[in-house]
């Protein structure tokens, strides 16, 4: 499996997700990955029913990984759709230099 990028958010394949990682749950009928920072605009998996294939969690040392369980679509306004295969990622914290400071930039 290859890494998935959109935008600020990207997906690592891996093997397992920890076991004390949390499921959170979704936002209605989403599992929302990044909020834009202006736009309002988001990295999101969406479900126009209750089947939800894709579980977000949230592990103890603050990483935060997703469980596709069957391929689905990762949308945004102002990018292109990333189709994800099933299979397990991790979602790394983009952040961005400034001599002050490392601030995040997608959560």
């Amino acid at each position: 499996m290859n890494v998935i990028r959109q935008g600020d958010v990207m997906l690592i394949p891996v093997k397992s997700i920890p076991k004390d990682a949390i499921e959170q749950p979704p936002k209605g009928n989403k599992i929302v990955l990044a909020y834009g920072e202006v736009t309002g605009h988001h990295h999101r998996f969406e479900f126009m029913d209750t089947s939800h294939n894709v579980k977000l969690y949230a592990a103890g040392s603050g990483a935060r990984y997703v469980h596709v369980i069957a391929r689905a679509d990762l949308l945004h306004e102002e990018h292109d759709t990333a189709s994800v295969p099933a299979g397990k990622y991790l979602i790394p914290s983009q952040v961005e230099y400034t001599p002050a400071k490392l601030r995040r930039v997608a959560d």
